[in-house]
């Protein structure tokens, strides 16, 4: 056995889809099913089933995920600190953060926490809300940039709200709604609607339906995929109309505020225990740019 095929199945375990973990590992999808099948057969158990459309997990593969996270991590924390041994450097941030909502400031916020703490390193991972937030509580993230999700309060996070965003229609440059300054919820019943999945976000999910009902119509959704990049597609194909938070960005459609205002947050998550230095001084930077108005100048 291979530490890679770990590693491999670890990513196919995860994301439940071995499509998205080939592209996350940046191999091509056959190796990565046979790499897989090389360690079902060396275990002698099947890991996960295929029969369906989706992957799933067999109770082996469940323990197999489990064990395999404690011991790449130890393994990960082990050559990270030798590494920072070698260089010189002190301490370590891993932040974790979901992509269009941190658009807007996380480059210029990494630049200036890299000039205030020169010798300390940065690991990104970007991960979906549910994700980042259960990477946090484990302890295999510093900090995270999400969304809130269900039950975050069972996971004992402190939080620090950034900002509260509004919803937008996205629909193409020629729609017959592309030029108006707003849009009442109530103008999308019947309309086919693409919104993110609420495996994914929970909270997006939710608070579009919520406002859908409370329009006085239950919202025809045709697709529910797992990234906004894929919601986006859907409307340039003309698939029907994205509901999506107002950071998203599209140089081919337009976005159009939704009322009345229905918002979803964006927050900052970190464990109450086992602070250092890297991390507070991270913590710290926010809340000084979000006091001051940089975080979203």
């Amino acid at each position: 056995m291979e530490l890679r095929h770990l590693r491999y199945f670890q990513a196919v375990a995860e994301d439940l889809s071995f499509s998205r973990a080939a592209r996350r590992l940046r191999i091509a999808q056959p190796a990565l099913s046979r790499a897989v099948q090389e360690l079902e057969r060396e275990l002698g158990a099947q890991l996960i089933e295929r029969e369906r459309r989706s992957p799933r997990l067999t109770p082996a593969g469940a323990v197999l995920l489990h064990e395999t996270g404690l011991l790449l991590e130890r393994l990960d924390d082990a050559l990270r600190r030798v590494r920072r041994t070698a260089k010189g450097e002190e301490g370590e941030l891993r932040l974790g953060y979901i992509g269009p909502p941190t658009r807007m400031f996380l480059a210029r916020l990494l630049k200036e926490y890299a000039r205030r703490f020169p010798r300390v390193t940065v690991i990104l991972e970007e991960r979906t809300p549910e994700r980042v937030w259960e990477m946090v509580s484990k302890g295999r993230l510093s900090i995270g940039l999400t969304r809130p999700v269900l039950a975050h309060d069972a996971l004992g996070l402190q939080t620090l709200l950034l900002r509260e965003e509004k919803f937008c229609a996205a629909v193409p440059q020629d729609h017959p709604w592309a030029k108006l300054a707003s849009l009442p919820w109530k103008k999308l019943a019947g309309e086919p609607l693409i919104i993110l999945a609420r495996r994914e976000g929970a909270g997006s999910h939710d608070a579009i339906q919520s406002a859908c009902h409370a329009a006085g119509f239950a919202p025809r959704v045709k697709h529910t995929p797992s990234l906004i990049g894929t919601i986006l597609q859907y409307v340039e194909a003309g698939a029907g109309i994205g509901v999506v938070p107002e950071s998203t960005a599209s140089k081919n459609l337009v976005l159009i505020p939704l009322k009345p205002q229905q918002t979803i947050p964006l927050v900052m998550v970190w464990a109450k225990e086992g602070d250092d230095p890297a991390v507070a001084g991270f913590r710290d930077l926010v809340r000084e740019w979000l006091k001051d108005g940089r975080l979203w100048a």
